[in-house]
C-alpha cells in the first residue's frame, strides 16, 4: 500500500501527541532522541517497557549522534523482542528503519516505520481497545492515514486481527452516518422555520407552493433515507454489538491461550532445567565415585608426602652443609684476596728489581768496555816499553862494543876519564838521541806509572763496586725467589686442599641439582593432578551441599600442603640458583688463582733467563755490538799512539 510517508510521519506524531508524554514530540527534530516514544511505550505497556529499561534512555543527549543512535537502538530492540515474545509475531517482513538517518538527518520515512512499530505494539496490545477509541477521536484526515497505517502493518504481519479491522470500520461508517444525520436534522429544522416564514404552501400555482411540494417530496425522500439509515445504523448496532460479544470471547479466548502457551512454556522451561539437573546428577554420582576411589588413593599419595618431605628434609640438611662449606669457602676466598695483592706487590717489586737490575748491567756493561779499552792500552804501553827497551839494550850494545874498543886500542880500563872519552869518542848525533830518548824513556816509565796506577786503583773501586753491587742484586733476588717460591708452594698446597673440596662440592650439586631436577619433575606430575582433583571436587562443591560433602576438609588440607609444598618448592629453586652462582664464583677464583701461578712461573723463568744472559754477557760468544765498539775504540787510541811516533821519527 502507498502512502505520501511525510504525511504518514506527521499523521503519527499527531497520535503519539495523544499520550501527553513528558519529553516534547511536536516536530521530527524532538522524536529524533528516542525520548517521547520511549515515554509512549512505557505507557502502552509497563509490565514489559519497565522502569529500568525507561531510565537507560538518555534523555538530555543534546546533539551527540552517538547517544542518539543508541537510545533508538534500544527501542527497536525492545520493539522485536515485543513482536516475537509478547505478540508471537515476526517482523521479519516489515522493513526495519534506518537509525542512523534518523538521528543524523531526521529522516521522516524512517522515522515513520519506527512510529508504525509503535502504532502497531498499541493495536495489540492488551488496552487496545483504548487506544482504537482514541484513535477514533482524531480528526477524520489524521484517523485515515493512521487506520492505513494499521492496514499496512497488519498486512505486512503473518497474523492480522481481522475483527478489529472491521470493528474500526464499522466505528467510522457508524461516526459518518450520525454526521450525515445531523446535518440532515440541521437541515430540516431551517426549511420548516422557512415554512413557518412563508405563505400557505397548499396552492401549488404559486411558486411558494410549487417549492413546497418539491420540498416535501424532497423531504420524504430525505425521510425515508433517514429512515433506511436509521435502520441500517441500527442494523451495524446490532452487529457491532455482536462484534464486541466475540471479540470479548475472542480475548477471554486469547488470554486463556495465552495463559495455557505461558503455563507450557514454564512447565517445558522447568521440564528442560529438571532434564539438565537430571543429567548433572548423573554425572556427578559418576564423578563423586571417581572422586571417593581418588579419595581412598589420598592415602598412598600422603605417604608419597611425607617421602617427599623426609627428602626435603634431607636436601635441607645437604643445602645446610653446603653452606657452611660456602662460608669456608668464601674465608679462603679473602684470604686468596689478601695472597692476590701480595703477589701483586711482589710483582710490582720484582719488576722494578729487574729494572734495577737492567740498569746495572748496562753499567757493568760500560765499565767492562772500559776495563777491556784500559787493558788494551796498558798493553799497548807494555809494547812500547819493551821496544824501548829493546832500543836501549841496543844503545848499551853498542856502548859496550864502543869501550871494548877503546880499551883495546888507546886507553887502559879503570882510568878515571874513561867515560867521558867514551862519549866524546861517539857521534853528536848518537849522543843527543842517547840522551833524548834517556829522557823520553825516563818521562815515559814515570807517565805509564803513574796513569797505569790511577787507571788500575780506579778499576780496582769500580769492579768492587760492581762486584758488590752483582753480588746484594743476586742476594736479594735469590731471598726474593725463595720468598716467591715458598709463597707459591704455600698456594700450590692450598690449591691442592680446596681442590678436592670444589670437585666434591661440585659432585654433590650435581647430585642435588639432578635430585631437586626429578623431585621438580615429581612435583610437577602431582601438582597437576592435584589441580585436576582439586578442580573436579571444587565443581563437585559447588553443586553439592557442602556439608554433606565430607572430603571438603581433606581438600582443604590439600590445598594448604599443596601451597606449601609450592612456597618450598619456590625457596629450594632460589637456593639451587644461589647455591649455582656459589658454584660458578669458585671456578672463577680458582681459574684466575692458576693463572695467576701460571703468571709467577713466567716470570720466574723470565727472571732466570735474564739473570743467565746477564752471566753470558761478561765473555760474549761471537761479535756482538759492544766487542765491534770495543774493536773501534782500540783502533782509535792505536792511531792515536801511532801518529805521535811517527811525528818523533
Amino acid at each position: 500500500m502507498d502512502l505520501n510517508k511525510t504525511v504518514l510521519c506527521e499523521s503519527l506524531i499527531v497520535w503519539l501527541q495523544t499520550f501527553n508524554t513528558a519529553a516534547p514530540c511536536k516536530t521530527v527534530d524532538d522524536l529524533t532522541t528516542g525520548a517521547a516514544m520511549a515515554q509512549a511505550l512505557h505507557q502502552i505497556d509497563p509490565s514489559w517497557f519497565s522502569e529500568s529499561w525507561l531510565a537507560r534512555i538518555k534523555e538530555d543527549v543534546g546533539d551527540n549522534m552517538r547517544l542518539k543512535v543508541n537510545n533508538l537502538k534500544k527501542i527497536l530492540q525492545i520493539i522485536v523482542d515485543y513482536y516475537n515474545e509478547v505478540l508471537n509475531q515476526q517482523i521479519s517482513g516489515f522493513p526495519l528503519p534506518d537509525l542512523v538517518r534518523v538521528a543524523e538527518h531526521a529522516d521522516p520515512v524512517e522515522l515513520g516505520r519506527l512510529l508504525q512499530l509503535i502504532l502497531g505494539c498499541a493495536v495489540k496490545c492488551d488496552r487496545k481497545q483504548e487506544y482504537i477509541q482514541i484513535i477514533m477521536t482524531l480528526e477524520e484526515s489524521v484517523q485515515h492515514v493512521v487506520m492505513t497505517a494499521i492496514q499496512e502493518v497488519s498486512l505486512r504481519f503473518k497474523s492480522i486481527l481481522k475483527n478489529d479491522l472491521h470493528g474500526l470500520l464499522l466505528y467510522e461508517q457508524v461516526a459518518v452516518l450520525q454526521e450525515e444525520r445531523n446535518s440532515l436534522l440541521a437541515e430540516n429544522d431551517v426549511l420548516t422555520d422557512r415554512a413557518n416564514q412563508l405563505d400557505t404552501f397548499d396552492d401549488p400555482s404559486t411558486p411558494s407552493g410549487k417549492k413546497h411540494s418539491q420540498l416535501q417530496l424532497q423531504l420524504e425522500q430525505l425521510q425515508e433515507e433517514n429512515f433506511r439509515l436509521e435502520a441500517a445504523k441500527d442494523d451495524y448496532r446490532i452487529h457491532c454489538e455482536e462484534l464486541e460479544k466475540q471479540l470479548v470471547e475472542v480475548q477471554h479466548r486469547n488470554d486463556e491461550l495465552t495463559s495455557l502457551a505461558e503455563e507450557s512454556r514454564s512447565l517445558k522451561d522447568e521440564l528442560d532445567i529438571l532434564r539438565s539437573c537430571s543429567d548433572r546428577a548423573v554425572k556427578l554420582e559418576a564423578s563423586v565415585e571417581t572422586y571417593r576411589k581418588k579419595l581412598e588413593d589420598l592415602s598412598d599419595l600422603r605417604r608419597q608426602v611425607k617421602v617427599l618431605e623426609e627428602k626435603n628434609m634431607t636436601y635441607m640438611h645437604n643445602t645446610v652443609s653446603l653452606e657452611e662449606e660456602l662460608r669456608k669457602a668464601n674465608a679462603a676466598r679473602a684470604q686468596l684476596e689478601t695472597y692476590k695483592r701480595q703477589v701483586q706487590e711482589l710483582h710490582r717489586k720484582l719488576s722494578e728489581e729487574s729494572r734495577r737490575a737492567d740498569n746495572l748491567a748496562f753499567d757493568m756493561k760500560k765499565f767492562e768496555e772500559k776495563y777491556e779499552a784500559l787493558l788494551k792500552e796498558k798493553e799497548r804501553i807494555i809494547i812500547e816499553r819493551d821496544s824501548l827497551k829493546e832500543t836501549n839494550e841496543e844503545l848499551r850494545c853498542t856502548q859496550a862494543q864502543q869501550d871494548q874498543l877503546l880499551q883495546a886500542g888507546m886507553y887502559k880500563t879503570g882510568s878515571p876519564s874513561h867515560d867521558n872519552l867514551a862519549a866524546e869518542m861517539l857521534p853528536i848525533e848518537y849522543r843527543e838521541k842517547f840522551i833524548r830518548l834517556q829522557h823520553e824513556n825516563k818521562m815515559l816509565r814515570v807517565q805509564q806509572e803513574d796513569s797505569e796506577n790511577e787507571r788500575i786503583a780506579e778499576l780496582h773501586v769500580h769492579l768492587e763496586e760492581e762486584r758488590r753491587a752483582r753480588s746484594e742484586l743476586d742476594t736479594e733476588n735469590r731471598v726474593q725467589l725463595n720468598a716467591a717460591q715458598d709463597e707459591i708452594m704455600k698456594k700450590k698446597e692450598l690449591l691442592e686442599d680446596l681442590q678436592p673440596d670444589a670437585t666434591q662440592a661440585s659432585l654433590k650439586l650435581d647430585e642435588l641439582m639432578a635430585a631437586l631436577k626429578k623431585k621438580d619433575d615429581d612435583m610437577r606430575a602431582m601438582e597437576e593432578r592435584y589441580k585436576m582433583y582439586l578442580e573436579k571436587a571444587r565443581n563437585v562443591i559447588r553443586a553439592l551441599d557442602p556439608k554433606l560433602n565430607p572430603a571438603s576438609a581433606e581438600i582443604q588440607s590439600l590445598k594448604v600442603q599443596l601451597s606449601e609444598r609450592e612456597k618450598r618448592i619456590a625457596a629450594l629453586e632460589r637456593e639451587c640458583e644461589q647455591a649455582k652462582l656459589r658454584e660458578y664464583e669458585e671456578k672463577l677464583i680458582v681459574t684466575a688463582w692458576y693463572n695467576k701461578v701460571r703468571s709467577l712461573n713466567f716470570q720466574k723463568m723470565a727472571i732466570e733467563s735474564r739473570l743467565g744472559g746477564r752471566s753470558n754477557a761478561v765473555v760474549p760468544p761471537g761479535q756482538s755490538f759492544l766487542a765491534q765498539q770495543r774493536q773501534v775504540t782500540n783502533a782509535r787510541r792505536t792511531m792515536s799512539i801511532n801518529v805521535p811516533a811517527t811525528s818523533s821519527k
